[in-house]
């Protein structure tokens, strides 16, 4: 007897199952897809270039969380202000100023302060808070993204980060999801 993985209903595979199995699979598959009129498909395509994302990524965040993209939070990393008396540089600037009807928060990483990024940054980020230390637990990473977001929910936050150990803040922060630096600032 062979145990089923995880998310597996226990019913037979679509390829054993006959024509009329995987046809009612792809029937039920494409009803959950909705149909946008062509009005919200360009009130969306609109949004993403707003926000700096392509289509794509932002409605695959749309799909996931149901909800729409409210504020960025950016590592300090991500933003490549690394150090006290860092400048932020300038491609990280002009993506910043682009953001339009959309938050912009930042997580310092220590060495770094919240005040000395806010310093960096010249305006462009809303606010500050420590970064969870990289080795943290995940009740520890939380409490600390919780802090930073205030009242913010977190599945409408997208978090741009560099590097695995960041991309983990995502999962414990119950944010929206995770951009590579390279792939929002690129």
């Amino acid at each position: 007897m062979t145990v089923a993985g995880p998310g597996h209903n226990r019913g037979p595979a679509l390829q054993a199952a006959g024509g009329w199995h995987l046809h009612c699979w792809r029937r039920a598959r494409a009803d959950l897809v909705p149909h946008l009129p062509v009005e919200v498909v360009r009130l969306r395509v609109r949004r993403a270039a707003e926000l700096g994302l392509d289509y794509r990524t932002y409605a695959s965040v749309r799909a996931a969380t149901g909800h729409d993209v409210v504020a960025f939070l950016f590592s300090s990393n991500a933003l490549r202000v690394i150090a006290p008396g860092a400048v932020l540089p300038p491609d990280r600037a002009g993506r910043l100023r682009a953001l339009v009807a959309c938050g912009r928060q930042a997580l310092a990483t220590a060495p770094l302060a919240p005040q000395a990024l806010l310093a960096a940054t010249g305006g462009l980020i809303d606010a500050a808070d420590p970064a969870p230390y990289h080795l943290a637990g995940f009740g520890t990473a939380r409490r600390a993204i919780r802090l930073a977001l205030g009242t913010v929910p977190g599945d409408r936050v997208l978090l741009v980060g560099e590097g695995a150990l960041e991309q983990d803040w995502c999962a414990a922060g119950g944010l929206a999801g995770w951009l590579p630096a390279d792939r929002y600032f690129g």
